[in-house]
């Protein structure tokens, strides 16, 4: 039995809040959520509620609030991908990660950071991410694609070679990185929002409303082809070209998310699937709701990784991995056991 959508929809974002509270009200110095929203109200409306020093306040403002808005946006890019390459490519295993796409926008981040000047850093790391990205992608449907389809088979196993190919590429890159760039690459690859900016944030919600835009007027086209390729061209879809715009936009916002905070696997993977599950595979309501469900579940994954080894702090991308591996595996071995692999 299917759950209301709108039900859901409220959940999700009474969900989203107060996660967002309990992210900005969290960290190694103590604050509680009642003084860390008044300091936000304090900075946006010049209001002198909150009854805390200036540390606290910048602490709140210039670091744990970008960082939230940070983990919503990347969230919410990562799972309508995941949602989109999941309808495109027909099988639930269909990621970003897994078939090699993040780890191909990684390339081309690590390449800007390494080798880029200073000065051009901030918007040649998600060109460089969406370039590199856009051939992965590119190159693993061309791998994927015969006569009868899209094989899942090669296209996890092209994802897998394409992404120990750019393991090999970012370990040679990081090996000439400077002794100073060297940590911040490794935590990079590990996925983090530690960089949280305002330039990544910007990008990160122009990518996001662009894209949530242009994926929900292809929703119908989405479901078509969930009938087949055959069919959606007997029901006037023009497939190749569907495909070939679903690929460009998911590589820009696979780019753009991977240049802000490295490499974060498994939100694409796992949060569709659930989203599927509560409210069916129609992409007019999945995608809007795996958008908001993205956001949760990064936006809580970070506020694990603060707090479980506090004062340090574990990269997130390593929370998503633990929650992601041993779903996408039971996920494999049910497809195992329908006969779909």
């Amino acid at each position: 039995m299917r759950a209301s959508a709108p039900g859901v929809a409220l959940l999700l974002m009474l969900g989203l809040v107060m996660s967002a509270v309990l992210s900005i009200a969290t960290g190694p110095l103590a604050l509680s959520s009642v003084d860390s929203l008044l300091a936000l109200l304090d900075h946006l409306f010049d209001w002198q509620l909150a009854q805390l020093q200036d540390y606290q306040r910048a602490v709140v403002v210039d670091l744990r609030v970008p960082r939230t808005l940070l983990a919503m946006l990347t969230g919410a890019l990562l799972a309508q991908c995941g949602a989109v390459m999941q309808g495109l490519f027909r099988n639930p295993l269909a990621d970003p990660g897994i078939i090699g796409v993040s780890s191909g926008a990684a390339v081309g981040a690590v390449l800007a950071i390494v080798m880029a000047p200073l000065a051009w850093v901030a918007w040649a790391t998600p060109v460089a991410a969406f370039t590199t990205g856009l051939l992965t992608t590119l190159a693993v449907y061309a791998l994927a694609r015969t006569a009868n389809g899209t094989s899942v088979t090669i296209l996890l196993l092209a994802g897998v070679a394409l992404a120990a190919f750019a393991g090999s590429a970012i370990g040679l890159m990081s090996y000439f990185a400077s002794d100073q760039d060297l940590r911040s690459l490794s935590l990079w690859q590990m996925g983090s929002l530690t960089s949280a900016s305002s330039t990544g944030i910007v990008l990160s919600a122009l990518a996001l409303l662009m894209t949530a835009f242009q994926f929900q007027r292809r929703a119908a086209a989405l479901n078509a082809l969930l009938l087949g390729e055959a069919e959606a061209r007997h029901l006037g879809i023009r497939v190749e070209r569907l495909k070939l715009e679903l690929i460009l936009l998911t590589a820009l916002a696979v780019g753009i998310a991977v240049a802000n905070t490295g490499v974060i696997g498994f939100v694409g993977l796992v949060v569709p699937h659930i989203v599927r599950m509560l409210v069916g595979p129609d992409h007019k309501r999945l995608l809007p709701l795996a958008a908001v469900s993205g956001a949760l579940m990064l936006l809580l994954a970070d506020t694990l990784a603060r707090v479980l080894v506090p004062p340090a702090e574990i990269p997130v991308g390593i929370i998503t991995a633990l929650i992601g591996a041993p779903f996408f595996l039971a996920l494999l071995l049910k497809q195992r056991k329908l006969g779909k692999l």
